[in-house]
């Protein structure tokens, strides 16, 4: 962890991951000038939040997963230039519907980068650094979320637009860092084939499940929303009776 290319990786580890959280908080400031600029209601302006948090959690286990199998660092840079992109689209929003889906690719970057980042440190250090780098990632990641309101607050002074283009210089860096001076690494056993099932169920689980959750606070227990609950069980269920059979399950069940 002392040496040059100890601090890069952990340097472009925090980064990515600090922008994906950072994301998560920043936009709540914005929401009252998203409203007035986009003519947005209260249920438009719960979903531009929703819309990132769902795909996150739905897609978590898949990006973990692409990495092993085709590289932490691939994934992970396109995880950034993905996050990057989606930012950009979101900066650029004409109307609060084309917010919301900019947000929901956002949320898709963000699961290919967030669970890429915590694997680069895990391949990158030996067991005696590995502890305090994932307490330095850990620490440093939480400071990103708890300057996010304080940062949104000085962006949105200028345009609700910042919030948003403030990603692209740091997906530049940390790509930039990345590619010159983070290793590749990959799991030797992963499976060459993509656990399709696991991949499909843990999605609907989450997907599912995250939807109930959120819907549920606005609507109530209502019909749709515990029909949506129940498939997200189902689909978690699901996903453990795959996992238990499958020869190149996505997530071990012994992990």
């Amino acid at each position: 962890m002392g040496t040059a290319r100890g601090r890069w990786v952990l340097l472009a580890a925090v980064l990515g991951s600090g922008i994906a959280l950072l994301d998560a908080t920043v936009v709540n400031i914005a929401l009252p000038t998203l409203g007035r600029e986009l003519d947005a209601d209260l249920t438009d302006l719960q979903w531009t939040v929703n819309a990132y948090v769902l795909p996150l959690a739905a897609f978590i286990l898949l990006g973990g997963s692409l990495g092993d199998r085709f590289g932490r660092r691939r994934v992970f840079v396109i995880g950034v230039v993905w996050f990057g992109v989606a930012s950009l689209l979101c900066g650029l929003a004409p109307d609060i519907e084309a917010l919301i889906a900019a947000r929901a690719l956002q949320g898709i970057g963000a699961a290919l980068l967030t669970p890429g980042s915590l694997a680069l440190l895990q391949a990158s250090f030996v067991p005696d650094d590995r502890a305090r780098a994932v307490g330095a990632w850990s620490g440093l990641g939480g400071i990103a979320a708890a300057i996010g309101p304080f940062v949104g607050g000085l962006l949105v002074e200028v345009s609700w637009r910042l919030v948003f283009l403030v990603n692209l210089p740091l997906c530049v860096a940390v790509v930039v860092v990345a590619l010159r001076h983070v290793p590749e690494s990959s799991d030797p056993q992963a499976s060459p084939r993509v656990d399709v099932a696991g991949a499909g169920l843990g999605a609907l689980g989450l997907a599912g499940v995250t939807y109930a959750l959120v819907a549920a606070g606005e609507r109530g227990a209502s019909a749709g929303v515990l029909a949506s609950g129940l498939l997200g069980v189902a689909g978690l269920v699901g996903f453990v009776l795959v996992e238990r059979r499958s020869t190149h399950p996505m997530m071990p069940l012994e992990v």
